[in-house]
């Protein structure tokens, strides 16, 4: 019985079975951490992690649609920071300007998205080259509109209505979470079940291929840099509703975390290959790893080693299993 469920198993898509070891990594870590410290299976520890992993989430749905034609996006921390900096400075805490300083924030985000598109798609600059030069502009814009200072300093906070809707939930479910929910379904849905989806895959596999075949691959590569952008600003706008007000530097552990989420969610960072649902399980084996680690009290060094190595083992397996297809 064992052995046919075993054939079974090797006869799944490298993809699913890449979205099972990654569940399965979670599951683990979430394990071993309930056996050490009782209190880390409650449900206020869960909840902890799960809002956490959300915002770590949102980034790499982004972050993961570049990644699926072969590109990356260096540009999401200030991006990030940009988007939650104008929020605050558009709206000044005030409720009555919260929709325009929503429809600012995630403006920056689409438009460096697409600035980022059009210099890959078009221009043919380097992915690493185009969003690092992105985000170091964006970073010089933040710093001139925030005068340098924290936005404590400025003054400048996220109207109470925001700040209401991310502090609170539904039936005890933290609104973030429910966010995150929507955004699975929405690129599971968008990836899996449309056309588009079908043209995203068809361009990390071979972009060649794909223009012969009638794609327009810079017009998916401009819109997936766009999604990017916009995700990206989403997180931005979710952590200054959670936070109260934003801060310098807000961004800058979004990069790895969005990088390292969607390799460990079983996405080939070579393209064309990986589901959104396996980043998911990526984005929580990172927070659970990290407040596994703190609990244990173990030192910043070392919890920076032990990540590291998980990182790696984790895209070790993944890389026998991809000699095995």
């Amino acid at each position: 019985m064992n052995v046919d469920m075993a054939r079974r198993f090797d006869t799944v898509t490298p993809g699913v079975r890449r979205v099972f070891y990654a569940y399965a990594v979670a599951a683990a870590v979430l394990t071993l951490g309930a056996v050490l410290h009782p209190g880390f299976a409650s449900w206020t520890s869960l909840r902890a992690v799960l809002v956490v992993a959300a915002f770590t989430g949102f980034v790499a749905a982004g972050q993961m649609l570049v990644v699926l034609v072969g590109g990356i996006d260096l540009s999401i921390p200030w991006v990030l920071n940009g988007a939650a900096i104008v929020l605050t400075t558009t709206s000044l805490g005030q409720s009555s300007r919260l929709p325009m300083a929503l429809a600012f924030a995630l403006g920056v985000g689409a438009l460096a998205g697409f600035a980022n598109g059009m210099g890959v798609a078009w221009l043919g600059v380097p992915a690493v080259v185009m969003t690092l030069g992105m985000n170091g502009v964006l970073q010089g814009l933040s710093l001139g509109l925030s005068k340098g200072l924290t936005c404590a300093s400025c003054g400048s906070y996220a109207p109470q209505p925001l700040r209401d809707l991310f502090t609170g939930g539904v039936a005890g479910v933290p609104a973030a979470l429910l966010v995150w929910i929507g955004v699975a379904l929405l690129m599971t849905v968008l990836l899996t079940l449309t056309t588009f989806g079908r043209r995203v895959y068809a361009v990390g596999v071979n972009s060649r291929a794909a223009f012969l075949s009638g794609v327009g691959v810079r017009g998916v590569t401009v819109a997936l840099y766009t999604l990017s952008g916009v995700f990206a600003a989403l997180a931005g706008i979710m952590l200054v509703g959670y936070g109260g007000q934003p801060s310098l530097g807000l961004g800058d552990p979004y990069l790895f975390e969005s990088i390292a989420a969607v390799v460990v969610g079983g996405v080939s960072i070579l393209g064309g290959r990986g589901h959104y649902l396996g980043v998911v399980a990526g984005s929580l084996t990172l927070v659970a790893v990290t407040t596994f680690l703190q609990a244990q009290r173990v030192p910043e060094y070392g919890r920076l080693m032990i990540y590291g190595l998980v990182i790696l083992v984790i895209l070790f397996a993944y890389g026998r299993d991809r000699s095995h297809d």
